[in-house]
Parts: C-alpha cells; sequence; structure tokens
C-alpha cells in the first residue's frame, strides 16, 4: 500500500540510521510482530520487558511507511472531542478512553527516559476556536474536561492574544501533551530491543498468513517459513488488508516543515501545540531547530495518485493558513509530504483479538492520536497475552462493529 509521498522531514533529516538485516531462512517465534514502524517498536519493547520472547518483521525498510510521515504531536485529546464521545459511547467511557490517552503520555516519556532517548518534550496544547460559531462548542467541551479532572483552562481572545501571538476568540489550554520524533524513536527502541534479545527483519514481506487454533504460519517474499504461537499485526493502515475494512476511512492528509528561523522570527509560541475547530482541523507544532510545521487540509479519499496531484496546491494553502493566523510570518516551505490517514466512526482505535483470525491481535491506532493509542495498544496486548484484563478493553474490541 502506498502511505506516503513527497518529502517526509523527519526522513530527510534522519535518513536511514540503522541497517537490519532480511530473513533468509525458516525460524520460528513464540510471538511475531508483523510492522516495524512505531507500533511495532512500542510492541516489541512491552513484550521483552514482560519476558515475553517475540520476533518482528516489516515488509519495507525500518520506518519507511506511515512512521517517518508522522508529524509527532502527542496529545490526550482524541479526534472526536469529549463532548460528542459520550454520546456515543457514554460519559464513563468517553472518560476513560481519554485518561488512557494521558496515561499514555506519560508512559511514552517514562519509555524514552528509560532508553535514553533525547527527542522527546513535554509541552501544552491550545485547542482554539476556528470561527467565532464554535466558541459555544469550546465552552461546552472545556466544561466536561474540567468537570471530570483534566488540567485545563478556558482562555479568552485577550489571552490567547497575549501568550499565542494570534487573534482568536475562545480555546482550552491543556496541560497535558508532548512532541517527539516517531521515525527515531522508532529506531531507538528497535536498538534498544535488540540488545536485550529481539530479533528484527525488514524488506520481509509476509505474503500468505495462515492461522490456525494451534498457531499461525507466515510465508515471506523469499520463501522462508515463519511459525509463531501467536501473531500482532501492527500495519497501522495496511491492516484492511486483513479485516473488516468498514472499521476505518482511509483518507489523505497533508504537512509542510519550513526553513530553519531565527528563534525571534518564530511567532508561534514553541510551548505549545495548536489546533482548531475546523473540519479537517488544523494543527502545528515547532521542533528543535527552529522550524514550524504545519498539517491537515485532509481529504476524505484513499487515492496516491490523486493524492499526489494534490499534494503542491495543499502546500501552498497550508502556508497560507499559517500566514493567517501568524501575518508577517518568514515561514518558507522547505518539505511537503502527504500521507494515508484512517479515522474510525467514534475516534478510537482497535485493539485486541480478531475472532476471525485465530491467534490474531491488532494494534491498530488509528486517527490523529495515531503514537499515543499505539502506546495503550503495546500495553494491553501484552497483558491480554500474559493473561490479564484491561480495564476499558471492550471500547477498542473490534466487537463494537
Amino acid at each position: 500500500m502506498d502511505l506516503k509521498s513527497g518529502y517526509p522531514f523527519w526522513l530527510i533529516k534522519n535518513g536511514l540510521p540503522f541497517d537490519y538485516p532480511v530473513l533468509l531462512e525458516n525460524t520460528s517465534s513464540d510471538v511475531l510482530i508483523m510492522g516495524g514502524g512505531i507500533s511495532g517498536a512500542l510492541m516489541a519493547y512491552h513484550l521483552m520487558e514482560s519476558g515475553i520472547p517475540c520476533m518482528l518483521i516489516d515488509g519495507r525498510a525500518i520506518g519507511l511507511g506511515s512512521t517517518c510521515a508522522s508529524t509527532s504531536l502527542l496529545q490526550y485529546e482524541i479526534d472526536v472531542p469529549l463532548c460528542e464521545l459520550k454520546q456515543k459511547i457514554g460519559l464513563k467511557n468517553a472518560v476513560k478512553a481519554y485518561k488512557l490517552c494521558e496515561e499514555a503520555i506519560d508512559s511514552l516519556k517514562e519509555i524514552a527516559y528509560k532508553i535514553e532517548f533525547k527527542e522527546f518534550q513535554e509541552k501544552q496544547s491550545l485547542y482554539y476556536a476556528a470561527s467565532k460559531k464554535d466558541d459555544a462548542f469550546i465552552r461546552e467541551e472545556y466544561q466536561v474536561r474540567q468537570e471530570n479532572g483534566f488540567d485545563v483552562r478556558l482562555l479568552d481572545a485577550k489571552e490567547i492574544q497575549g501568550v499565542f501571538h494570534f487573534r482568536g476568540t475562545t480555546g482550552i489550554l491543556s496541560a497535558k501533551a508532548a512532541q517527539t520524533n516517531a521515525y527515531n524513536f522508532t529506531h531507538a527502541l528497535h536498538q534498544y530491543n535488540i540488545k536485550r534479545g529481539l530479533r528484527i527483519f525488514d524488506r520481509t514481506e509476509a505474503i500468505k498468513i495462515k492461522h490456525s487454533v494451534t498457531g499461525v504460519e507466515l510465508e515471506t517474499n523469499r520463501g522462508h517459513m515463519i511459525k509463531c504461537r501467536k501473531l500482532i499485526y501492527a500495519t497501522g493502515y495496511e491492516a484492511v488488508n486483513y479485516v473488516d475494512r468498514k472499521i476505518v476511512q482511509l483518507q489523505s492528509t497533508y504537512a509542510i516543515c519550513s526553513e530553519q528561523m531565527q528563534q525571534d522570527e518564530i511567532q508561534m509560541n514553541g510551548s505549545t501545540l495548536l489546533w482548531n475547530t475546523a473540519d479537517p482541523y488544523l494543527y502545528l507544532r515547532t521542533t528543535t531547530d527552529n522550524r514550524i510545521i504545519i498539517g491537515g487540509r485532509d481529504e476524505k479519499f484513499y487515492d496516491p495518485g490523486k493524492r499526489d496531484i494534490l499534494l503542491p496546491k495543499k502546500s501552498k494553502q497550508l502556508e497560507a493558513d499559517l500566514k493567517k493566523l501568524f501575518p508577517g510570518s518568514v515561514f518558507k516551505t522547505e518539505f511537503s509530504w502527504a500521507g494515508t490517514f484512517g479515522a474510525t466512526k467514534d475516534g478510537l482505535p482497535f485493539i485486541g483479538e480478531y475472532k476471525k483470525l485465530p491467534n490474531s491481535y491488532f494494534a491498530l491506532g488509528f486517527g490523529g492520536n495515531g503514537i499515543v493509542f499505539s502506546m495503550i495498544a503495546a500495553a494491553f496486548l501484552t497483558n491480554t497475552i500474559n493473561g490479564k484484563q484491561n480495564p476499558g478493553e471492550e471500547m477498542f474490541s473490534f466487537n463494537r462493529i
């Protein structure tokens, strides 16, 4: 599946930092992870920490799917606002989902510290009204978050202008958020896991998969066989090749990254991630080397050719969006890219067993919160394989479709 196009900033900046071998023999593993991006890397980390022997394969070079195209914002907010999610799944479950995402950010921070990964920064997040007509919605969303224990403040136009240097009418400032480099984080996790015994093979594609009550057998593109007791699909949006396609709507999303700027040229408050109430929403972050990344302008289709044709137009629109927010900005686009994005009806991921495929588990962090969802999936599936239950796991199960 063609998941990206253009020149993702992280891939150009970091290149191919490590080499991984191709599988050239028949082998077996207690647990096999299929997918070597950020989801697979977090999954392997949790299994290894739990003492579960595992192996990982990827059909591409490591990280060259959706991971290198991620803008790597980490937020507890789900694409479906809390005041709307409670109508879909009930207030208790909606709050639980948001709380799990909040806890996942802390867990990611702890892992980054443990493996000595430096590209993790704690931030705030400002969710602001894209237009004055959204003010009432922002107030409603603020109230339900505040009543349920989230560390939030309601800001008015004066506060937004004074602190964040753009004209807005109202916004919710959340204390909990972070940003990272998902591509480098993935490689850092793999290097840490390899030292602890993880076997990783890239450019090793599973072309045939046979599930049975006793285990799973896979045939690779080079004709070798892999046997495992459990198979974890961490293949992201390519999971539609294995499960019911109606679980997710594949879309196209766009992002641009500026040239390096002087510190005093960056009008955006670098301590805070920005995103708004537009549909599709606009989101912005800074980088440690004085750039701004802005994304959005999603289209509700998966068509690589059509997506790629739109990239120049979308890049100009995103740059115009930033300059409308920050008039006089010296922002100049240096990198632009497009990628595949998946949306679910309730904004929640799919995590857990898939009964139609015996001995299969899925870690599918769909939505704008994919990395945070991947963190939840890694913890949940490790518990499941160890015979433990996860509070709230039914919210993410395939049983809800």
